[in-house]
């Protein structure tokens, strides 16, 4: 059994800092916007306080110890990592489970979260069950939302699976990624005043196209649980296509593109993301067989 002890990116920060830490640490990259707002370090107290949650997740199959190519797993680890909770990885190799893992896991399925002495399945019940034992930062996505973009994994695999080009499995990822930029191009305004304002320039025809937005999110200016559940499929789309069909999201999907490339560079994002080596061999099977 492979164990990894984990504290939230931001939760590190703030311990080395003593006072207090951003809401979205990402702002303090060194090339990234100068502007945050702050939570107080009595969030970063209650985290230290808190026993490390145990989470079983998939192994890499390239590298030894290091954390494998589930979406799923990885939804669950932005989950804690946003809510700066310290945690516990177990790596389970799953061509090969062991036995302590089949007792906990009769059905060999990650992730596997442990809550008061039980180990509970199934990434939407264990986000469910975060936000209730852990509401502060809230991740609440509000219900007329929290289904934005939520085809856009079942049409990507239909079309990384497919052997007919005429299939109309590409048209179908299409439709639902131009479904997913529209509603972000409705949902981001422009704001005025300087301390809101984040600026993404695209590069579209060989024009610079610059935005102004209230927040790239599904729900706005915060990231939330939507968006916890979308990037981590938007990942392995990315890569998967890329490797296997030479296929990336079109220019004329700005939005789309630009959202992914926001949180593709958080850093609770780069902390729990699956090496692309080990993306490209989670899908294999499926494109192979």
């Amino acid at each position: 059994m492979s164990t990894a002890v984990a504290l939230s990116s931001s939760l590190k920060h703030n311990l080395a800092l003593g006072i207090r830490f951003p809401q979205n640490p990402s702002f303090y990259r060194r090339n990234g916007p100068k502007v945050s707002t702050f939570r107080t370090f009595t969030v970063a107290m209650a985290a230290i306080n808190t026993t490390p949650l145990e989470i079983c997740v998939k192994a890499s199959v390239t590298t030894p110890n290091k954390l494998g190519d589930c979406p799923f797993c990885q939804r669950v680890l932005l989950t804690m990592e946003e809510k700066h909770l310290p945690y516990e990885m177990k790596l389970v190799d799953l061509s090969n489970k062991p036995e302590w893992f089949l007792q906990i896991s009769p059905e060999g399925k990650v992730p596997l979260v442990k809550f008061d002495e039980k180990w509970v399945p199934d990434s939407d019940v264990i986000a469910q069950s975060l936000e209730e034992k852990y509401p502060d930062p809230p991740l609440v996505t509000p219900q007329e939302k929290a289904l934005v973009g939520s085809k856009i994994f079942s049409t990507f695999i239909g079309f990384l699976k497919s052997k007919d080009p005429s299939g109309g499995t590409e048209q179908a990822l299409l439709d639902e990624l131009s479904s997913f930029n529209d509603y972000i191009k409705e949902n981001v305004r422009p704001l005025s005043g300087l301390l809101n304002v984040l600026r993404f320039v695209y590069l579209l025809h060989n024009r610079f196209i610059v935005f102004s937005l209230k927040g790239p999110f599904i729900n706005g200016e915060k990231i939330s649980a939507a968006d916890l559940s979308l990037a981590p499929k938007l990942y392995h789309l990315e890569i998967a296509l890329g490797h296997y069909k030479k296929w990336s999201i079109p220019d004329t999907l700005p939005y789309t593109k630009s959202y992914m490339k926001t949180i593709f560079s958080m850093d609770s994002f780069m902390k729990t993301r699956a090496s692309p080596e080990d993306v490209i061999a989670g899908w294999r099977p499926k494109v192979m067989g």
